[in-house]
């Protein structure tokens, strides 16, 4: 009788493989805080204090960029080795990262590990998760090797060959995991850059292929055919190639003549300020333009293109490039009056629109409840200030017209849990609408009537 007793507990005390990955987040983020609060991690000599250090290791975990002091000029050299690493981390995945380590000691991975592996990179079976996590290893140095090759030849000059390497490998590290980090100076980011076509197509370049992401690339290169594509990397590079097109020609029409952004650039210089800006917000958090100059309709598409953000299992946040694909598609299939959702030839399951539904729903519920809340706490600030600043955090971006060092604790706080919400969020609750889709199927169902809706 005890033994049973005993065994319920444990299985009780079982994690599932989401809950896993969400602990797993909170406890790399727990870590990077309690590091970069110690006084080694400053320039001062001076802890930071726990709630900008819990802060600052949030936005890097969960890649967003989103800082309460300037990262060159505030952190040492052990800081800002903290925060890559955090960004890393963050970047990869959790699980992602656990598996590289037990490779690297040859420890067999459990079918239990395969299952978390599985969640974590949004795959359908436990077949072939380990080689997939091996190709996104080997992807990711790959491309942000040949990021930070390119990022030298402007760094090493400007720098010197130490500090211009070590200015590379962060600023690749940093936009392939859209993290928005920088160690430019003075909350610059990369402005001064704003007319250099090397940094900006190599940013932007390494800012695309993480927010693709890894099943996506791995299976690009593997097939190399564009009718061999799976549905879900067609979507994925069809809606990228439309967002980036969009936001491209928006920032260039919107702000040609604005002196405080394009205006005052040659045209080489506002298309590459144009491209730049219609990219990042998903979800870098770079800018070489003053976003806090911007117009507001600037502004307004840039926050729309920080909520949708970048691709399923990426390095990016949103609530992702084929979440709203689906919702469009199901609109226009509507529309044509078609029963079903139909892309490429092929349909897409009832229930994943149901899921991409409750996910935008939900994700715009999150927004508008901390975007209210922080109106009350920090109301020094303007509405469009805090709403950019909240749609940015869950986004995952980074972007900021320049509130977050002026922040209230409580306003951190918030800012903290929209951060995390953002990454781990619309991740986790696509999993429990799934398994709550599969457990209350029921072989019985209740009559249906009518509703007058529009």
């Amino acid at each position: 009788m005890v033994e049973i007793e005993k065994n319920t507990r444990i299985k009780k005390l079982k994690l599932t493989p989401s809950q896993i990955i969400v602990l797993g987040f909170a406890s790399v983020i727990l870590i990077g805080a309690i590091l970069l609060s110690l006084p080694i991690a400053s320039v001062s000599g001076k802890s930071i204090g726990f709630i900008n250090a819990l802060f600052t290791s949030t936005s890097a975990v969960c890649v967003t960029g989103l800082v309460v002091v300037d990262t060159a000029t505030y952190w040492t050299t052990f800081g800002k080795t903290i925060i890559l690493l955090l960004i890393q981390v963050g970047g990869l995945g959790f699980m992602t990262m656990a598996t590289f380590f037990a490779l690297i000691i040859r420890r067999k991975i459990t079918f239990r590990e395969r299952l978390v592996i599985q969640e974590a990179l949004n795959q359908f079976s436990t077949s072939g998760v380990v080689r997939l996590t091996q190709y996104v290893l080997m992807t990711t140095v790959i491309i942000e090797g040949i990021g930070a090759f390119f990022l030298s030849f402007r760094f090493i000059p400007r720098y010197g060959i130490g500090k211009g390497i070590g200015m590379s490998i962060f600023h690749a590290i940093s936009a392939f995991c859209n993290a928005g980090f920088d160690i430019m100076g003075n909350f610059s980011s990369l402005t001064s850059f704003v007319d250099d076509g090397l940094i900006n197509l190599t940013i932007c370049g390494l800012i695309v292929f993480g927010g693709l992401g890894f099943a996506v690339i791995v299976e690009v290169l593997q097939k190399r055919k564009f009718s061999k594509y799976s549905l879900h990397t067609k979507l994925v590079l069809y809606i990228t190639g439309i967002l980036i097109v969009v936001g491209f020609f928006s920032v260039f029409l919107l702000e040609y003549n604005n002196e405080a952004t394009l205006g005052g650039l040659n045209f080489k210089g506002k298309i590459l300020g144009a491209l730049f800006h219609g990219i990042t917000p998903r979800t870098a958090g770079f800018n070489t333009l003053p976003t806090d100059q911007l117009s507001m309709a600037t502004i307004f598409i840039t926050m729309v293109l920080m909520f949708i953000g970048g691709s399923s299992v990426s390095t990016a946040g949103g609530v992702k490039t084929t979440t709203v694909g689906v919702i469009v598609w199901t609109i226009i299939c509507i529309i044509k009056g078609k029963e079903d959702t139909e892309v490429f030839k092929r349909r897409i399951a009832r229930d994943i629109v149901n899921r991409s539904l409750s996910i935008i729903g939900i994700s715009m519920a999150l927004i508008i409840c901390v975007t209210m809340i922080l109106s009350i706490t920090d109301n020094n600030h303007s509405f469009i200030e805090i709403f950019f600043e909240v749609t940015s955090a869950f986004g995952t971006v980074g972007l900021s017209l320049g509130i977050t060092p002026t922040l209230s604790t409580m306003g951190k706080i918030l800012v903290i849990f929209t951060m995390f919400a953002g990454r781990v969020g619309p991740f986790t609750i696509a999993l429990a609408l799934a398994r709550m889709q599969q457990k209350n199927k029921r072989l019985i169902k209740y009559p249906e009537e009518k509703v007058i809706v529009g």
